[in-house]
């Protein structure tokens, strides 16, 4: 094994959510496909939507797809995307574009244990934390 993907499941707004994200972390949309470019029989409400979609940053992915009416995703809280960043203007820019239309739950700071940390809920509902392990400093 070499890496675990985030899967987000939306209800109608997965390329908005895609091109935010790829805009967001400074990546690019790649393999998107609707529910209609499929061949599968489908509703004419869903055959703009996303089947199968992911956005590549870095050496970082994330899939996207738009849930079916009858399958609605239900934002939960039990899993957190945590970004580890290696730069402090990269992750003061990725937080402020992520936090538009967010709930900041722990602006973004430095911290007592040495990094520069903070957590939101995007505008989709989906759970952010970000990090930055700072140098340590010289005594």
């Amino acid at each position: 094994m070499n890496a675990i993907i985030p899967y987000i499941m939306l209800n109608g707004r997965a390329e908005e959510a895609m091109n935010f994200y790829a805009k967001a972390l400074n990546g690019s949309v790649l393999n998107k496909s609707t529910y209609g470019e499929s061949g599968q029989p489908t509703s004419d409400n869903m055959k703009d939507k996303i089947m199968h979609a992911a956005i590549q940053a870095g050496n970082m992915m994330i899939m996207f797809s738009d849930c079916p009416p009858e399958q609605a995703s239900v934002n939960g809280s039990s899993v957190q995307l945590s970004i580890n960043f290696t730069d402090e203007a990269t992750i003061n820019k990725t937080f402020e574009i992520l936090a538009e239309g967010a709930s900041i739950t722990m602006p973004l700071q430095d911290t007592f244990w040495g990094a520069r940390f903070g957590m939101l809920t995007d505008k989709f509902g989906i759970h952010w934390m970000f990090n930055y392990d700072k140098e340590p400093k010289e005594n």
